[in-house]
């Protein structure tokens, strides 16, 4: 159950929801800065957002139904009613609705899925401080200062000093979306293909550190949490596409010193 923030007769504003709904608006304000900035359509980036948004969710949804798939079978109510939502399966599908419409539309795949990955971190930032607000995504138990404590109510167990990973995975979000507009605004934009595959890596790594502090039920495979598995593709494809690009880079600039 997430924190209410306030009510105005039967219409309650919840946390977890406001900070999900204030992540997509920023998102959407910044990529739409960006593509105006850089020649790129607006329209169409706005688009496709409401359509990630919609099948995002969706593949999110679904991979969390696969985590919890023992528990889905006793309750099926239990899990598709509740926050539960797992981000690797919003970023896969939301890659693929991408894809699909760029070739719909015959534009540019590769600047469009650049201007998501430096739009989209704001979004998960603010979507872990809803996180927060919501207690879930809750870390171990520690004895240490730097810890939270949440109130009756919340997902988290209550009164229960515990590792603040909510805080730490929305700050490391910020990071990578300070780096990614600072690059985008620099004009790297332009090696298409660098951004995605930077955000990719910086997310994957710190995905599957964070996975250590946490405590909450979200699956596993073998020694792993399923998104610390999940993070060891996604590294790799990341790092796959860095390497391509940087090879990219090489050729073109070797055939344009050749041709001088």
């Amino acid at each position: 159950m997430a924190i209410d923030l306030f009510s105005i007769g039967r219409f309650t504003v919840h946390g977890y929801g406001l900070m999900i709904g204030l992540g997509f608006l920023t998102a959407v304000f910044v990529g739409s800065y960006l593509a105006k900035k850089s020649g790129l359509s607006d329209n169409d980036f706005v688009n496709m957002a409401m359509f990630v948004l919609i099948i995002g969710f969706l593949g999110g949804k679904l991979l969390h139904v696969i985590v919890e798939f023992r528990a889905f079978l006793s309750d099926p109510l239990s899990v598709l009613g509740s926050e539960g939502f797992v981000v690797y399966g919003g970023i896969i599908t939301g890659v693929a609705t991408i894809f699909v419409y760029c070739k719909a539309k015959k534009i540019d795949f590769a600047s469009y899925i650049d201007l998501f990955a430096a739009s989209v971190p704001i979004n998960q930032a603010l979507g872990r401080i809803g996180c927060l607000l919501a207690g879930c995504c809750y870390g171990k138990e520690t004895t240490s200062s730097f810890s939270l404590v949440f109130p009756e109510k919340c997902c988290a167990p209550a009164n229960v000093p515990l590792l603040p990973t909510q805080p730490i995975m929305a700050a490391g979000n910020f990071v990578i979306f300070a780096v990614l507009v600072t690059l985008w605004l620099k004009g790297y934009n332009k090696k298409k293909g660098l951004l995605t595959s930077l955000y990719l890596i910086m997310y994957s790594i710190g995905r599957f550190l964070i996975e250590f502090l946490r405590d909450d039920e979200r699956g596993s495979v073998g020694p792993l949490s399923t998104s610390q598995f999940i993070s060891l593709f996604i590294f790799a494809a990341g790092a796959v596409l860095l390497y391509f690009v940087i090879s990219r880079d090489k050729r073109a600039t070797a055939a344009e010193k050749s041709d001088n």
